[in-house]
């Protein structure tokens, strides 16, 4: 007999969860690139560009070089590391497909995990978009003729997520088996998380196109999938209740009773969007007082939710079990998305909300206190993603005794 090391990680058991590192990468790219949303100067259109980056580099301080540098590496690198992992959980998919273990999962609540598919191809498409942005010199000239390119590509995954939760809706209302006892999480929010991210995609046409139909197009579908999203966040939320409420929260899925949270950040985008394109093609403007009322609603749900879920993950030791001791669950990724949701909506509403109203100066010395709360909440996911990165895909190995030849 002899000892050897077999390498073991606990990405090597797979669930579909695993694509929200992907999301969660992703999400962490966005936030980065509200710096450069906020804090450099884009007057010729609603969003930065490669030209108005370039302009405030040439003619900003150290401070605004060092900015611009921070943003521009963190979009980058965690692009990569989003899309890199998008490719990973595609192939790993496939195979889990392909084996026994599928044919269980596909009969039971879980089957709706699957929508974190269509969830990470539309965060993939949003964070190429800002790639672009960033990154390709010229692109505004042309982005008129990408708009219904854009459009197409969310819709393809639209239709994919409606076809995923079809499946699952169809086998539960004809055939039952849903467990309720076992629902208790916010797990079955998932699939309003996918269509809302679908629908703020759909949205950025709305907001940017100056072509009517275009924008109109894009109203009309973001709206479709904002209200799935809400429809099936609302009935989640109702089941996960009455579970938890019976049953107790169920420790390696508590992670997502904060996925309001990022829904609500989406949702919030998603809005905004719209607003913009109902006000610069339809006439249909909102005063700054509206504005910051409706950014302050979503950041109170976002603090009542974290508080909640907080509540509960510290008194289960979730990171005591999880993100420290011997336990893993895919699940853990689904603690960036709030940190980052948080984050991105804390940045709109000071700039949007508070700034745009006259409560804050630009700059001044609130702004940067409240702005250090949206900074802290982006650095720790971005320790988070690394962590859980090293934590679930590093190599671990482990002795094995085998027979000698």
């Amino acid at each position: 007999m002899s000892e050897v090391t077999l390498p073991q990680r606990p990405a090597d058991t797979y669930s579909p969860l695993y694509f929200l590192a992907s999301v969660g990468a992703g999400g962490v790219a966005v936030s980065f690139f509200m710096w450069l949303m906020f804090w450099v100067p884009h007057p010729d259109q609603p969003v930065p560009v490669f030209e108005d980056i370039a302009a405030a580099w040439a003619a900003g301080g150290t401070a605004m070089q060092a900015m611009i540098a921070l943003a521009v590496a963190g979009i980058a690198v965690f692009a990569f590391i989003a899309y890199r992992s998008l490719i990973w959980n595609l192939g790993a998919l496939a195979a889990w497909k392909r084996g026994p273990a599928f044919a269980g999962f596909s009969r039971g609540n879980a089957e709706s995990q699957l929508m974190t598919l269509p969830l990470a191809l539309a965060m993939a498409i949003n964070v190429g978009f800002i790639l672009g942005l960033v990154f390709v010199p010229g692109l505004w000239g042309v982005v008129e003729y990408l708009f219904p390119v854009a459009l197409l590509a969310f819709l393809a995954v639209g239709v994919l997520a409606l076809r995923i939760m079809g499946r699952f809706i169809g086998r539960v209302l004809t055939e039952g088996g849903f467990n309720c006892a076992a629902n208790n999480s916010f797990g079955q929010m998932l699939p309003a998380f996918a269509f809302a991210m679908t629908g703020v995609g759909m949205a950025a046409p709305a907001a940017l196109s100056h072509n009517v139909a275009i924008a109109g197009t894009a109203l009309v579908l973001s709206s479709f999938f904002l209200v799935a999203a809400t429809a099936v966040a609302l009935v989640a939320l109702v089941l996960g209740i009455r579970s938890m409420m019976e049953n107790g929260a169920n420790p390696e899925t508590a992670p997502t009773l904060m996925i309001v949270v990022p829904l609500v950040t989406v949702l919030g985008i998603l809005t905004l969007r719209q607003g913009h394109g109902l006000g610069v093609h339809f006439g249909a403007h909102s005063a700054p007082g509206e504005s910051l009322m409706t950014l302050t609603q979503f950041v109170s749900i976002q603090v009542l939710f974290l508080l909640f879920g907080l509540t509960i993950l510290a008194r289960q030791g979730y990171a005591r079990r999880f993100l420290f001791g011997s336990e893993n669950s895919a699940g853990s990724y689904a603690l960036v998305c709030p940190g980052v949701g948080l984050a991105v909506m804390l940045h709109f509403w000071i700039n949007n909300g508070l700034v745009a109203a006259g409560l804050v100066e630009k700059f001044g010395a609130a702004f940067w206190a409240l702005t250090a709360v949206a900074l802290a909440s982006q650095a720790a996911m971005v320790w988070l993603v690394l962590h859980l990165n090293r934590r679930h895909f590093g190599r671990v190995e482990r002795s094995a005794v085998v027979p000698a030849e």
